[in-house]
């Protein structure tokens, strides 16, 4: 049956599933490109009944996921403020929903070095032996490497307030990040644009902040908006008439906030699947926790008891939606470091503009204002385990202080009693020192592997990101045009069966594997991730000559014309290996 898409969706469907039974591989893996046949079965006739949708494959043995929850810790000194390092795994209490967990895997750095594994600090070697191999030479774990996202809310930003801390940002990232350390820069300006995507080289990502420098903000615009608000307020003749202009400012404040919202969850929705230590370092001038909550305490000034509108306030009450972010970011390991780049406020009733005009620039309104800027700053930093960066007008020397969570660090590891339960689980970090101060996120959800499966291959369709211990690649066929305009593309996934773990049958050995789908267009449309099983069903005579060769899966996509690229998840659930691949094509008819 085909699915409706939305019209900024790549359309993807599966139409036809044909499973080759084993093939010899090739000695190399076939680039993805246009053209190619899906191959056949040994034996197989050609014009033989197609294929439908397989059945369940039925007949395993349960397999068991082993979960591991990785938690990352900072500790510092309460008095100093300075890192606390040389810690091993005793040193450290982990609960989950109150509940102690064991802790099994240790990982601590310090310095941007690897300084312990599992607990136990670094050996040194007894004078004049062999030198052993150095921790800190060890490759950095793929579940430890950082991705950094710079989000530059243009559409909450002035634009001196913006370039300042840019400035300070191209210092912070020359200067900090390590050779291992990938970001990436994005600006959400009414809509999300990737300025340049995930790299170690801080310099592409410093020219491109370079050149948003040239790029307004539209922060100013909301100066405007506020300022014409408390005049006409100033000048209402009655409560009704001033709740009149604030329910219009409110509302128009409330909608964009809603989009603001919306984009940084799907920034985090995106990093989901990505391996490793995730962060989002988000710069703007504050977003409102109450939309026009300042507009309404003008109000209250100038009628008294006159007004109710504090109690309007409610309405456009935005806490539950950053609650929600601040979730969505804790179970997919996602950091938030925010920064205001307004800095040291000057109450806007002191400017020479707005001086001596009435109720709408008192202090006490410009003061509820600046709070209800910072508050969301604020929340989402600490439920986070990150920092806000509040109230100064050098963010450097704060910066600095971010980079020491990059470098010096630990992460806890251990596996929940439950597993894929989908629920949000409240962690709790204690030290057995009471001078020292830990900062961690507040919880995590307990994804499925089907949960899981999808954010990896959606973050493989949107990040340079591929991991493929199954060892799997991928052939694109030639498209066959349509009538209504769209176009059937083959795509034929080779997959080594010497890499996945058979189960033992009477007449058959079997895998049990699925296959996760997704397809992104030039325009960044993309199509819901689809899944599929593959059943692969080896005689059980031959079950012993598979060296070497491979099970051609081949399932036809319905796309557009145009650019199109697409991601392939591949899952063995009995031994709950996975593994991600992506390739790129251009559809055009013939």
């Amino acid at each position: 049956m085909m699915r409706t898409c939305r019209p900024w969706l790549a359309c993807l469907l599966l139409i036809l599933v044909a499973g080759v039974a084993w093939a010899r591989q090739e000695t190399k893996a076939a680039a993805p490109a246009i053209g190619g046949t899906p191959g056949r079965s040994p034996g197989s006739k050609p014009g033989g009944k197609p294929a439908g949708k397989p059945e369940e494959a039925a007949g395993f043995g349960e397999s068991v996921t082993v979960n591991v929850v990785n938690v990352d810790v900072f500790v510092t000194d309460k008095k100093s403020g300075n890192r606390v390092t040389g810690l091993g795994k005793k040193d450290f209490e982990l609960y989950e929903d109150g509940k102690p967990m064991a802790i099994t895997n240790f990982y601590a750095v310090e310095g941007g070095k690897l300084a312990a594994v599992s607990g136990e600090p670094p050996a040194v070697a007894p004078a004049g032996a062999a030198p052993g191999p150095q921790l800190d030479r060890l490759p950095v774990p793929e579940d430890q490497k950082l991705r950094l996202v710079v989000y530059i809310d243009n559409f909450n930003l002035r634009p001196f307030h913006r370039n300042k801390v840019m400035r300070a940002l191209r210092v912070f990232l020359d200067q900090k990040l390590r050779r291992d350390d990938q970001a990436m820069l994005i600006t959400y300006d009414r809509s999300l644009h990737v300025r340049h995507g995930f790299t170690s080289d801080s310099s592409l990502i410093n020219s491109e902040m370079l050149a948003l420098e040239k790029i307004s903000a539209q922060g100013v615009h909301q100066d405007s908006d506020r300022r014409e608000t408390l005049r006409n307020i100033d000048e209402s003749k009655s409560a009704a008439e001033a709740e009149a202009y604030a329910r219009a400012y409110a509302g128009s404040a409330f909608n964009d906030l809603q989009f603001t919202i919306d984009a940084l969850k799907d920034v985090v929705t995106m990093l989901a699947g990505m391996p490793g230590r995730k962060a989002v370092v988000y710069v703007s001038d504050g977003l409102p926790m109450i939309a026009g909550q300042d507009i309404y305490y003008a109000i209250q000034n100038k009628y008294r008891e006159q007004s109710t509108s504090l109690t309007q306030t409610m309405e456009f009450d935005g806490s539950r939606r950053f609650e929600e972010l601040a979730a969505t970011a804790n179970a997919n390991r996602v950091t938030f470091y925010t920064i205001d780049a307004a800095g040291l406020r000057v109450f806007s009733s002191t400017t020479a503009e707005n001086r001596g005009t009435g109720a709408g620039t008192d202090v006490y309104v410009d003061s509820i204002e600046m709070s209800n800027l910072q508050s969301p700053l604020q929340m989402l930093a600490e439920k986070t385990g990150g920092v806000a960066i509040l109230n100064t007008n050098e963010v450097g020397p704060r910066l600095d202080r971010i980079a020491q969570d990059f470098s010096s660090f630990y992460s806890l590891g251990y596996s929940p009693p439950h597993s894929g339960d989908g629920r949000l689980h409240r962690l709790q970090v204690k030290v057995k020192h009471k001078g020292w101060e830990v900062r961690v996120r507040e919880g995590y959800r307990d994804k499925s592997p089907e949960s899981r499966m999808n954010d990896s291959t959606l973050a493989a369709l949107h990040f340079p990101f591929e991991s493929n211990p199954l060892g799997i690649s991928l052939e694109f066929g030639r498209a066959t045009p349509r009538d209504d305009g769209y176009f059937v593309v083959p795509v034929n996934v080779r997959i080594p069966l010497g890499k996945l773990v058979l189960v033992p049958g009477e007449k058959t050995h079997d895998a049990r594997v699925r296959l996760f789908i997704a397809a992104m267009d030039s325009d960044g449309g993309e199509s819901e991730v689809q899944q599929t099983p593959v059943p692969i069903k080896i005689p059980a005579a031959d079950a012993g000559k598979i060296g070497g060769k491979s099970f051609v899966y081949t399932v036809s996509l319905l796309m557009r014309s145009g650019d199109q690229k697409v991601a392939i998840g591949l899952r063995d659930d009995v031994a709950a290996q996975e593994s991600f691949v992506t390739g790129g094509l251009r559809v055009q008819a013939r």
